[in-house]
């Protein structure tokens, strides 16, 4: 399987990703900064997470909500106005289409690679992508217990724009 898949992906990624998202701590996680892209891929989305600043290593939570843009909430961590999990189809928790899998974080840094079939990059425009202080339990109703928001980012169209990590860019900060 793994020999079917590698080309796809290989194609994927020398394309330009569709959507793109900054992330941005709360005001309680200024050092906290990531970008997230989205690329087409099969029937349904490719999305590379690249965050730093992360309090600690472990486990968050990793939603993309309702809709953007990410304003910061005043004097509570949260950002106001993103409304809950994006979910089009009005599926309880952990099915929203917006519902992705938990980031791990080593030092405060997480690096993740995941496919889903619910969305595809165009559906997700205008929309936020979080981070949670505490991981999914991809249980409680509706929003898996994952706490206070500590990071948001809003997807936009990306213009010519690739993850320097994953494309070798002579631009990136690889020591030589």
């Amino acid at each position: 399987m793994l020999k079917q898949t590698m080309p796809l992906l290989f194609e994927a990624f020398s394309q330009y990703p569709m959507a793109c998202a900054r992330v941005r701590g709360s005001q309680l996680n200024p050092n906290l900064i990531g970008e997230v892209w989205v690329y087409l891929f099969l029937e349904g989305s490719l999305l590379v997470a690249d965050i730093q600043g992360l309090p600690f290593s472990g486990f968050y939570g990793f939603h993309i909500h309702q809709r953007g843009p990410c304003i910061p909430g005043e004097g509570y961590t949260g950002f106001s106005g993103i409304g809950g999990h994006f979910s089009p189809t009005q599926q309880p928790h952990p099915y929203h289409a917006g519902d992705l899998p938990v980031l791990m974080a080593y030092y405060g840094h997480a690096f993740m690679i995941v496919y889903t079939d619910r969305f595809v990059p165009q559906e997700i425009m205008g929309r936020a992508i979080v981070v949670h202080e505490w991981p999914d339990d991809y249980r409680t109703q509706p929003t898996g217990n994952s706490g206070s928001q500590i990071a948001c980012g809003t997807f936009f169209p990306c213009f010519e724009q690739r993850p320097a990590r994953l494309m070798g860019s002579v631009n990136s900060s690889r020591p030589t």
